[in-house]
Order: structure tokens, then sequence, then C-alpha cells
């Protein structure tokens, strides 16, 4: 992990002025300031100085500063998976991949017009045919357009027909942007009664599980796809497979 630490010759400056400042008696709440002019004057100085001759400094504190905040939102956006894993894990409308009563659960937010969500695919695939202890939540999650809307919809509504996995396959793999007539014909394709799927489309359930999803992901702070969840761990990009395998290995507690 990299180092945030200063290299002598250029903390020795900073050394200074905090040596200025714990050096100053301390003094009654009703005093001015614990400086005198003279003092606050050198403390200034020492640190132009720094700042002038040394410029990384500052850049090394902005990264710890985004690092520390990096991990504060990370240890936030944990404590709200946990409060909201029954949402998560447990939705009646999400369709279940892998093995439905697996002991880890591998949770997806994707677009099917998400590029990322594409090149992740081969790596969840392989996840889930090497753990048959892998349960897999699929999140859809249309922030892409229109035609991200619609194949949401028609994914979702495939579960009336038992076809929801070669779908949502067949979907990811699309040479090319997914529009209206792309959904239909895919999904013709696969086997699916498109008049059927288009009646299904219109299910409270569909709409539901699409809006609890979007309502998921603004509680998350999950702003794109791919987005995943292991544990109470919100991993987001198209990660490798090795990155989904260690997680999954760390839920377990292995």
């Amino acid at each position: 992990m990299r180092s945030h630490a200063f290299a002598g010759r250029r903390f020795a400056p900073l050394a200074l002025a905090a040596g200025l400042l714990i050096a100053t008696p301390a003094v009654a709440q009703d005093d001015a300031s614990a400086l005198d002019d003279a003092q606050r004057a050198a403390v200034e100085q020492v640190v132009r100085e720094l700042l002038v001759t040394n410029p990384e400094i500052v850049v090394e504190a902005l990264e710890a500063y985004q690092a520390r905040q990096e991990e504060i939102a990370r240890a936030q956006q944990s404590l709200q998976v946990q409060a909201l894993s029954e949402q998560i894990l447990h939705s009646s409308t999400s369709p279940v991949g892998g093995n439905p009563e697996g002991d880890v659960t591998l949770v997806e937010f994707f677009d099917y017009n998400c590029g990322y969500c594409k090149r992740a695919l081969p790596a969840v695939e392989a996840v889930v045919a090497a753990d048959a202890g892998l349960r897999v939540v699929y999140k859809e999650f249309p922030i892409l357009g229109e035609g991200s809307m619609v194949a949401a919809r028609a994914a979702l509504a495939s579960q009336w027909q038992d076809l929801y996995g070669p779908f949502h396959a067949a979907l990811m793999g699309f040479d090319g942007r997914i529009d209206e007539p792309a959904v239909f014909r895919v999904a013709a394709e696969v086997g699916l009664d498109v008049d059927q799927l288009r009646a299904d489309m219109d299910r409270a359930e569909v709409v539901g599980e699409i809006a609890a999803n979007m309502e998921l992901a603004r509680q998350l702070q999950i702003n794109g796809t791919p987005a995943f969840i292991v544990g109470s761990e919100v991993i987001p990009g198209a990660v490798p497979q090795a990155a989904l395998e260690q997680a999954v290995s760390a839920a377990r507690g292995g």
C-alpha cells in the first residue's frame, strides 16, 4: 500500500512548524490568541516556504484526504448493504441464478446497453460455473436510455415463460446497441412467445422490480454499471474473475 510518509528532508520544515505550535505555552480561553504576531508570522513563513519548495506535499495531502473519504464512503455503503439485505437478496421479483440454495450470494446491477457489463459477463459466468455453492441475484438497472428500459422489462417478463437465463445471456451477448426491435428479435430467437412477453412486460411486478432496484441503487450510492455486491461489499466496475472469486471466498470466511 502506498505510504504517505514524508522523506526526512521534506519533513523537517513541517516538523519545525508543528514544533512552534506545540511549544507555544497554553493560554487561558479569554486570551486573544495562542500565538503572538511574531510567532504567527514565523509559522506562516515556514509553511509558505515548505509549500513553495515542496508542492508535491499538497498533492500527497489531497490524495490522503481522498483515500480517507473513500474509506468512509465504503464503510457507510457496507452498513447500508447490511440494513437493506432483505431487499437486496430476497426480492420475490428479482431473477435468481446459480444455486438458489447457495451459501453465498453474488448480486449484480447491470444494464443491457452497458459495454462494461458485457465484458464482465464471461467472468460472472465462469465464477458461477466453477462454484456450486454460489447463488446469483440479477438486478435490472436500466440507466442507459429507453432501449435499456425495454430490455429490462422484457427480461423480467420472460420469467413467466421460464426463459430468463437464456434471454439474459442473449441480450448481454447482443452485438450493438439494444433498442426495442432488437429486444423482440432476440426474444423470438430464444423461443419466447413475443405477444405474451409484451403483455407480461406491463405486469405490476415488472414495473415494481425496476423501481425498487432504482431506489436500492440510490440508497447504496450505486451510480453506474456493472456493480456487484458480495457479503456487505459493493464492488463497482467490470472486475476480473479472480476479484469476484476473492470476494466470494471472503464472504465465506475463507
